[in-house]
């Protein structure tokens, strides 16, 4: 599969726990001076580190209000859960935020996806956890039901809103990204990287897609540039950042902004 040369970019996950609004407000603002190009939550209802019953908050109505509050940086879940909302109102919700964020241009969302994983949300919000398999399944049928709904909404999405999806699974999330993806999200190292592409480029041409504009993400999260930088050798050029509040490390943001920077020179 071709692999995508196009400049890094760089994004921080501000994971939506432990901190007041206020403070992830603040941190939304300060990254976008800095010159992040990407902002994301997650979609949980419970932290996933630390207290476990910590302060928390939701992802989409924090999205629309990121929507309102950015004016550059695009932004949206990393990612969110296909189990608890109906596809086609994921869709609506997505159609509104891209209108919401576009300011007179074009709109700044991303929608990242994913098949759900932490039980502990299905079970105390009543949703039927059910099995990989099956969660795999529902997700497969709601993004066709998503484009199908994008295609009928009006207006319509002010773009091709870009479509990210996370895993590794070979047998079904990987055909899933040659499917439907814009940019595929995974943590596996620079030595796992080259068989799992080679893995989406087969489904692609199941598929009969082509994913020469593919995306290649992947996390820094206790990682170092020289991590960074074999990943980089294998096709990354989007790079996340996962970080909790309330003490974000700005230092440490600034550093990977000038790997990024360095890298496009």
């Amino acid at each position: 599969m071709p692999l995508l040369d196009t400049p890094v970019r760089f994004g921080v996950q501000i994971q939506p726990q432990h901190s007041t609004y206020a403070q992830i407000r603040d941190a939304v603002l300060r990254m976008e001076e800095l010159g992040v190009d990407i902002l994301f939550n997650w979609d949980h209802f419970y932290p996933l580190s630390g207290d476990p019953d910590g302060l928390h908050f939701e992802s989409w109505t924090m999205l629309a209000a990121w929507a309102e509050q950015t004016e550059r940086v695009e932004f949206g879940a990393l990612v969110n859960c296909n189990s608890y909302r109906n596809a086609d109102l994921q869709a609506d919700m997505a159609r509104t935020i891209d209108h919401i964020s576009a300011k007179g241009g074009t709109g700044r969302f991303i929608f990242g996806t994913g098949a759900g994983w932490f039980e502990r949300d299905y079970d105390e919000y009543g949703y039927e956890f059910g099995t990989p398999g099956s969660r795999l399944r529902d997700l497969e049928q709601g993004l066709a039901r998503i484009e199908t709904r994008w295609a009928k909404l009006n207006p319509a999405p002010t773009r091709r809103i870009p479509v990210l999806i996370g895993g590794k699974g070979e047998q079904k999330t990987l055909r899933l990204v040659a499917r439907h993806a814009d940019i595929w999200h995974s943590f596996v190292g620079h030595e796992e990287l080259p068989h799992k592409l080679d893995v989406i480029a087969k489904w692609g041409e199941t598929e009969q897609r082509d994913l020469s504009q593919l995306v290649i993400s992947n996390e820094l999260q206790g990682r170092d540039a020289a991590f960074a930088d074999a990943l980089f050798d294998g096709g990354v050029r989007l790079y996340t950042l996962g970080m909790s509040g309330p003490d974000f490390d700005y230092d440490l943001v600034q550093r990977w902004l000038d790997w990024r920077d360095a890298k496009n020179a």
